[in-house]
Parts: structure tokens; C-alpha cells; sequence
């Protein structure tokens, strides 16, 4: 019998076997790739193809400036009495927190610690506590928490009413969802503005902006709570003659329980980070202000010192929260005797605090400040590995993303490369794409062939530099072969308001940075997550380190960079990467660790190493959490932006802090629209594809 040889694809070969949408993406992809480039080449005589017409542009900063100043003008005063009517609960809550002696505040915090999870979450409590009056930040932290404690049931309230509005009524709930992801998508600090037009300078604005912050996970926790549900359960309730007002109370509900409170949870982390947000403009005397003024004055030690109490309030918060959304028990809660005995305590202790004055107030002897041995220490290690920083800077910001911003074409000199880019080197790097899109070709990957002629074209030119049509059309495409053709619509949409609005360049230049943070979280944080995952010593030293990353002011992440790398691009990178990471590791090793326990051990018993199991069972079953690993990833860049563009960027963000620095409604809400209609659009996108790799793994869940 003859033996045949294995036979290798031909590109004609390649072609009769490709039909339908897997000849025609590619050849669409490599037409736009064509299309950027031709469009470059003919910029030089049309300049119009590179930058968009200014006497195209409509704006509608003036549009809403003079829509903004009519409605002050009619509701303004009623809006002001509101906020005086607000200011009296957070008044109240921060006398009560003053007169209570700091010893019976902080045991009140570690009675619900112990209460809702054991002595762990209380000695975390205590010394959680403990740390705001060492340092000397006991005042501002209970001005902090006071707002908190007024934001977070008012936030609770309304969300619950609008979760059960969404629930029970699709119409409602089909409007609700879009004005969720707007609140949860437009930067704070763009809606900021017309709220201090509004209510005016003073606690209020932290108050409001809290509660709009805060309610929409709330709205989506409860709609996905009573959406999930089982049938059969309310089919018992309705069997048992249950009215539909019992039904909701005694039924619904309290199998909704564990969702709903941890919509709770969420809207107090929410409404924590917001009150911080807002006291840039707030003027009160907490903790945000205090990070703020500290930050102003490059004092690295006080800012870092004031940062981390508002990172364990709401690391206290979060485990306290989450311990009673987890705690499970009767549907009318625990019983009497531990509060009582937790009541008798905190009397007990309040009664002792009148003989003992240092449970009343702390000593002043007893506050220990180590700012300046910080300072010291820092500025001492930026001398010492001074050659290494300036290596890294350059070498990141010339060699990687200067390249991707205005393209080799322009990036590569002799003052930054050592060399010029010349003829031969054009040639040279034209042949390289060729020869890797050939390579992926003939390996039967004609998408990947194209998306790598695409790249080369872009890393040409350069992405700021690619004509905006071009842009315009890749964008448009990529949506629709990710999620269809709404999507395709919504983001040409989306895109012509950039494009009209006048905020195009903005955009691109915000795209770049953003775009370069976000593949670098994601592949760092996967690969964290997946140590993390396989060892429960990096899962149980990582934990921290994210909540810490996750709940220190915006503000706080930039000043280590700023301090180390000083302002520009790069910086503002380092600091996007920080706190964008979070979700990419928390996603993935939660991915890896609540796969299918029969899946696992069918592949343990065919008997795969632990390589296989990791690239061939692990990794693709959890694949749906990944992704949405990745859509946290991008929307929590995107937030980072606008507090990026402090050290220097320009974008979306900077146009943010110049209309809020004049009082320019329409400059900050143009810019604010125009980051939340990127944010929405990559949002749909990887929830599209994370929504294909759960059904193709039968994995799908309910979503809001």
C-alpha cells in the first residue's frame, strides 16, 4: 500500500475552502488597511482626509451652555433649597459622629465585624480604626463617613425602587438600563459641574454626586436578583394563595436576598470613592480634601498617609457589607441577644470614656506622623536608580508609545532611534508585514493575515496621523463583526458626534493612551490571575494589594509616578495600569477558580498534566469571565483618564478639567458624552463576544 504524505495548503486551495463570512471579513479588513493608506498618501494634497474641516465642525457647547444657564435660571433656587434641606441629615450625622468618643465608634465598628464574620473583619476593624486616630485623621475621616452614612441608604432607596420598577416592567426597564450605563460611563467629574451649578459650593455636591454615582448598581443588582428567582419557587408562593404584595415581600424578595445586598455593598464602595471625587469642589474639611490639598503641595508622605484611610474605610466597609450580604441566616435577620449584649458593650465603654479621657479623644502625644521620613526616603531612592527610571521612561515612551501615536514613519530619528527611517527601512518593514500576513494565510488564518496588515499600515502612520475616515470605517466594521448591526449603528453614531462635535483628535489621542494601558493590564493581570488561581499564597498576598489599588483615591495612585517619573505621558500610563490591572486579575482567577467541578475531573481522570488542564480545559471554560475581566479593564481606564490628564495628557479628560476649572457646562459635558460613548461601545463589544463563548460553553448567565 502506498503512503501518502501529509500535503500543505495552497493559497488557491485556501480560497475554494473559504465561503461566506470567512473570505469576505478578511477581504474587507485588508480593503480598509488599503483604504487608510491610500487616504495618508493623498493627505499631503487634501489635508481635510487627516484632519476634519473646522468650518465642518458643530458644536454644542453653546447649545448646552445656554440650556444649562435657562434651566438655572428657572429651577436654579429650588434646586439651592433642596441642597440647603440635604445639608441638615449630613450635619447631623457628623455631630453625632464628633460627640461619640472615638473609642465607642471604633467598637462599634468591630462589633459589626465580629457579628457579621468572625474575629478576623473585627480585628481588621479595630485596627482599621485605630490607624485614622495614630495618624491624626479622625476628624476628617468622620466628616468622610458621615457622607457616606446619608449617600449610601439614599442611594439603597432609590435604586431598589427603580430595580423593582425594571423588574416588573420591560418598558421601563429597557429605559433604565441606557441611563445605568450613561451615569456608570460618563466620568464624574463631568457631571460634577452641573451639579455645583445647581446646588451651589458645600457638602451637598458630595452628597448628590454620591447618590447619582451610587444607585445604579443597586438598580442592577435587584433587577438580576428578582430576575433569577426560580420558577418553582414563586409558583409555590402563588399555589399557597399568596396576593402579589405577599408574593414580592414574603416570596421574591427574600430569595433575591444575597443579590440585593450585595447591590448594597457595591452602591457603599460607589458612594465612597464618590465622596472623595467630589471634594475637589465640595470644600469640606475630609479626607478627600485632605488627600487633594497634600497632593497640591507634592507632599508624597501626608497625601499616601491620608490615601490609606480612605482605602481601609472602604476595605472596612466592603468586608463588613459583604459579610452580611454572605452571612447566611433566617430571612428576619439574627437574633436579638448579640446586639444586645454589642449595645451593652458600646454603653459600657461610653460610660468609661467620661474617666478615661483617651477613650474620649485621642492624645495629641500619641499621634505619630512619618510624612516627612516618606519624603525623605523617596526623594533618596529617585537620586539613587536616577540612570534606571530615565531608561525606563524613554526607552517605554520612544521605543513603544510614540510609535503607536504618531508612527514609525515620524518616531524613528536619529535623535531617539540613533537612525533615520530610509528607503531601505521602509522597504524593509513593508516586507515584514507582507511576509507575516503570507505566514498567516498559509496556515488557513486569512483574519489574522488582514488584522496584521491592518496593524502594519497604523504602525506606519501612526494612530493620531491615521485619516479619520479610515478610523472611522475600521471602528464601525469592528463593531459589527463583534456584535452586529446595532451595534454597527450606535457606534457610527457615536462616532459622527465625535467627529461633528469637534472632539475627534481628543478622542484618538485618549484612544491611544487608553488603548496601550488596556492590553497591558489585561495580559498582566490575566497572567497574575492565573498564578493566582494555581497558588493560594500569591491569591492570599494579591488580595490586599487589589483592594488597595482598587480603593486609594484616583489622586493618591498618581503621586508615586509623578514623584518617580515626573509628569508626561508615561506617568499618566504607569498610573492608568494601576488601577485598571484590578479587574483583569480579580475576573481570571475568579474564572479559574468556579469552573464545573465534573469538567475538572474528567480531564483529570483521562489524564491531563496541569499544563493541559490550564491551556486546554481551564483557560477556555473560563474564557466568559475573562472577557468580562477585560470590559472592567477597559471602562476602569477610561475612568482613569480624566484623572490622568493632572499630569499633563491631553484628551477627553483634559477638556473635562477645562470646563470644569471655567464653569463650561458644554466643554465638560462634550467631552464627559464623549468618553462615556467609547465606554459603551467597548462595553457592548466584549460582552458580545463574552456573551458567544457562554453559549458555545453552555455557561450563559443572566445579565443586566
Amino acid at each position: 500500500m502506498r503512503a501518502t504524505s501529509p500535503t500543505h495548503p495552497t493559497p488557491r486551495s485556501l480560497l475554494r475552502g473559504m465561503t461566506g463570512t470567512r473570505i469576505r471579513q478578511p477581504v474587507i479588513w485588508t480593503g480598509l488597511a488599503l483604504f487608510a493608506l491610500v487616504l495618508y498618501l493623498a493627505s499631503g494634497m487634501f489635508p481635510a482626509l487627516t484632519k476634519f474641516p473646522s468650518e465642518w465642525v458643530l458644536s454644542p457647547t453653546d447649545p448646552m451652555n445656554d440650556f444649562m444657564e435657562g434651566f438655572t435660571s428657572l429651577f436654579g433656587p429650588a434646586f439651592k433649597a433642596v441642597g440647603r434641606t440635604l445639608e441638615w441629615p449630613v450635619q447631623w450625622a457628623q455631630g453625632l459622629l464628633y460627640a461619640l468618643p472615638w473609642s465607642v465608634t471604633a467598637a462599634f465598628f468591630v462589633l459589626l465585624g465580629w457579628f457579621g464574620a468572625g474575629w478576623k473583619l473585627a480585628l481588621f476593624a479595630g485596627l482599621s480604626m485605630l490607624y485614622m486616630a495614630v495618624i491624626g485623621y479622625w476628624g476628617e475621616s468622620m466628616n468622610t463617613l458621615a457622607i457616606v452614612l446619608i449617600s449610601v441608604p439614599m442611594a439603597v432607596t432609590v435604586g431598589f425602587l427603580f430595580g423593582v420598577l425594571g423588574f416588573y416592567s420591560e418598558r421601563s426597564r429597557r429605559i433604565i438600563v441606557p441611563v445605568l450605563d450613561l451615569l456608570q460611563t460618563i466620568p464624574a467629574f463631568a457631571y460634577l459641574l452641573p451639579i455645583l451649578i445647581l446646588f451651589g459650593f458645600g457638602t451637598t455636591v458630595g452628597l448628590v454626586a454620591s447618590v447619582l454615582y451610587a444607585f445604579p448598581p443597586m438598580v442592577r443588582n435587584t433587577i438580576l436578583g428578582l430576575r433569577a428567582v426560580p420558577g418553582e419557587i414563586v409558583e409555590a408562593g402563588m399555589m399557597a394563595g399568596a396576593t402579589p404584595w405577599q408574593l414580592f415581600w414574603r416570596v421574591r424578595l427574600p430569595a433575591a436576598r444575597k443579590q440585593v445586598l450585595l447591590g448594597v455593598n457595591q452602591s457603599t464602595m460607589a458612594s465612597l470613592s464618590m465622596v472623595i471625587i467630589a471634594s475637589i469642589i465640595g470644600g469640606t474639611n475630609d479626607i478627600g480634601w485632605e488627600v487633594l490639598s497634600t497632593m497640591r503641595k507634592a507632599d508624597f508622605g501626608a497625601s499616601l498617609l491620608a490615601g490609606f484611610v480612605i482605602a481601609l474605610i472602604a476595605m472596612a466597609l466592603d468586608r463588613i457589607t459583604y459579610a452580611y450580604a454572605m452571612k447566611p441566616g433566617e430571612i428576619d435577620g439574627p437574633t436579638r441577644s448579640p446586639w444586645i449584649a454589642g449595645g451593652a458593650i458600646l454603653i459600657g465603654i461610653a460610660a468609661l470614656s467620661f474617666v478615661i479621657p483617651a477613650l474620649k479623644e485621642w492624645p495629641q502625644s500619641f499621634v505619630w506622623d512619618p510624612a516627612d521620613a516618606m519624603n525623605d526616603a523617596l526623594e533618596q531612592a529617585v537620586v539613587d536608580w536616577r540612570l534606571w527610571i530615565e531608561a525606563i521612561k524613554n526607552s517605554a515612551f520612544f521605543y513603544v508609545m510614540l510609535p503607536i501615536k504618531i508612527g514609525l514613519e515620524q518616531a524613528v530619528s536619529p535623535f531617539t532611534w540613533g537612525f533615520a527611517m530610509t528607503p531601505v527601512l521602509r522597504g524593509g518593514y513593508v516586507a515584514l508585514v507582507l511576509a507575516g500576513a503570507a505566514w498567516a494565510f498559509l496556515r488557513d488564518r486569512a483574519t489574522l493575515a488582514s488584522l496584521i496588515l491592518v496593524w502594519g499600515v497604523i504602525s506606519f502612520i501612526g494612530l493620531t496621523n491615521t485619516p479619520w475616515p479610515a478610523l472611522f470605517a475600521m471602528l464601525i466594521y469592528a463593531a459589527y463583526v463583534t456584535a452586529g448591526r446595532n451595534l454597527a449603528i450606535g457606534t457610527a453614531l457615536a462616532l459622527a458626534f465625535l467627529i461633528i462635535a469637534g472632539v475627534w483628535p481628543q478622542s484618538v489621542l485618549s484612544l491611544y493612551l487608553c488603548g496601550i494601558a488596556v492590553l497591558i493590564s489585561f495580559v498582566m493581570g490575566t497572567l497574575i490571575g492565573i498564578w493566582a488561581s494555581e497558588s493560594r499564597v500569591v491569591s492570599a498576598i494579591m488580595r490586599p494589594v487589589m483592594d488597595t489599588l482598587q480603593t486609594m483615591p484616583l489622586f493618591v495612585i498618581l503621586i508615586p509616578f509623578v514623584m518617580v517619573f515626573k509628569i508626561g505621558e508615561f506617568t499618566a500610563l504607569l498610573a492608568i495600569i494601576a488601577y485598571a490591572i484590578v479587574p483583569a486579575i480579580r475576573y481570571t482567577e475568579h474564572g479559574l477558580r468556579n469552573l464545573p467541578e465534573e469538567v475538572i475531573e474528567a480531564a483529570q481522570t483521562i489524564g491531563c498534566s496541569r499544563l493541559q488542564m490550564l491551556l486546554r480545559v481551564k483557560l477556555p471554560l473560563a474564557l466568559p469571565a475573562i472577557m468580562l475581566g477585560l470590559n472592567q479593564t477597559i471602562i476602569y481606564g477610561i475612568g482613569m483618564l480624566v484623572i490622568a490628564a493632572l499630569v499633563g495628557t491631553n484628551g477627553l479628560g483634559q477638556q473635562i478639567y477645562i470646563g470644569l476649572g471655567d464653569g463650561d457646562f458644554g466643554v465638560g459635558m462634550t467631552a464627559g458624552i464623549g468618553m462615556a460613548a467609547i465606554a459603551m461601545i467597548a462595553d457592548r463589544m466584549t460582552q458580545a463576544i463574552s456573551r458567544r463563548r457562554q453559549e458555545k460553553y453552555g455557561l450563559a448567565t443572566v445579565q443586566v
